[in-house]
């Protein structure tokens, strides 16, 4: 999901992420490595193959 910034997340557990660009990617899969904001982790999935 993007959201233009500058962001301030707060995580149930207090803890804070901030951006000061002018769009930030937040993660919404959970599969990020730097949630909750996004690394494109959801893009590397195994996919099935076509038949």
């Amino acid at each position: 999901m993007l959201v233009e910034g500058p962001v301030r997340i707060v995580g149930e557990d207090g803890t804070e992420v901030t951006s000061d660009r002018f769009v930030v990617a937040v993660c919404r899969c959970h599969r990020s490595g730097i949630y909750p904001l996004c690394d494109t982790s959801h893009r590397r999935s195994a996919r099935t193959p076509r038949r």
